[in-house]
């Protein structure tokens, strides 16, 4: 793709927001008992080898049951990790607490981001997954247009004696939560930057060198990530286990309508039913966008 004359002020719709990732597994019982029993999630809707999770009417994960297929390398491109964001730190510290009490061997670490709390974790299959509660946008600090983010430590027994509450752990499959963002491992950044704002719309929130690039649209901190730490020269993917489907969702039909012209402009092959538009990225992890609540 080449992105010499893709204009640069057209953006993705200040409220675009990110839906349900779609992950292949090999097990679907198991996942399906991790992302309910650890995560809490709910079971939102469960057909012949496919299981929608979430909390309320948000669908956050989608699990489909891809036995035939392997694991992919751990230096291939595909999902770095699905974030899920809790309205309240006591919603995040519930979320948390019942993970590590459970299945404590999959917890992984743990920061300040400044703009956030997050705590990580990766499934049984190998799924990356940050829980998260936002700081309030008037906290954010910008610099000359991009979000101030760190990583300091964050003691995870000290955030849930502050944070935990019994009533929080009653309410929790009946509390808010939703995808925050989405992290990707890529193959280089400057190809990630082309395709994801140039091409795509996304604003660049944050850079750390050449290893990760940030953005988001309407100011977030971020709604998407890709980083080269474990994947740096990956090729396209081939189908395997793991990350299925990234979901973007639009405000309205004409923003998907702006962006189906934009990808034609930048010579992006997409997919457009007149209510789902989809593509693939340069490493082969496929995107659909659709109208916020819209088919999944």
């Amino acid at each position: 793709m080449s992105s010499e004359h893709i204009p640069t002020t057209d953006l993705l719709a200040a409220d675009t927001s990110m839906g349900a990732v779609t992950l292949r597994v090999a097990d679907l019982d198991a996942m399906t008992a991790y992302y309910r029993d650890s995560v809490t999630l709910s079971v939102l809707a469960h057909d012949v080898g496919r299981t929608i999770m979430g909390r309320g009417a948000t669908p956050i994960v989608i699990l489909e049951h891809a036995p035939e297929l392997r694991h992919a390398g751990a230096r291939q491109a595909g999902l770095f990790h699905t974030a899920i964001l809790f309205e309240t730190e006591a919603d995040l510290a519930a979320a948390v607490y019942t993970v590590a009490t459970r299945n404590p061997d999959t917890f992984t670490g743990s920061a300040d981001h400044l703009v956030s709390k997050a705590f990580y974790f990766t499934d049984p299959e190998g799924n990356g997954i940050e829980l998260y509660w936002d700081r309030a946008r008037t906290e954010w600090s910008w610099v000359h247009g991009q979000v101030e983010m760190a990583s300091l430590r964050l003691d995870p027994n000290a955030f849930l004696q502050s944070a935990l509450t019994e009533k929080a752990m009653m309410d929790a499959a009946s509390r808010p939560a939703s995808v925050g963002h989405v992290h990707l491992s890529v193959g280089d950044i400057a190809t990630a930057r082309d395709f994801y704002v140039r091409a795509l719309g996304f604003e660049s929130t944050a850079e750390l060198g050449p290893s990760a690039l940030f953005v988001s649209a309407g100011k977030y901190h971020h709604h998407m990530a890709m980083n080269t730490w474990n994947s740096a020269g990956a090729p396209r993917r081939q189908l395997a286990l793991g990350l299925g489907l990234v979901r973007i969702e639009l405000p309205t039909p004409d923003d998907i309508g702006a962006l189906g012209e934009r990808l034609r402009f930048a010579g992006v092959a997409a997919r457009d039913d007149g209510r789902v538009l989809g593509f693939d990225d340069p490493w082969a992890n496929q995107i659909e966008v659709t109208v916020k609540g819209g088919r999944m």
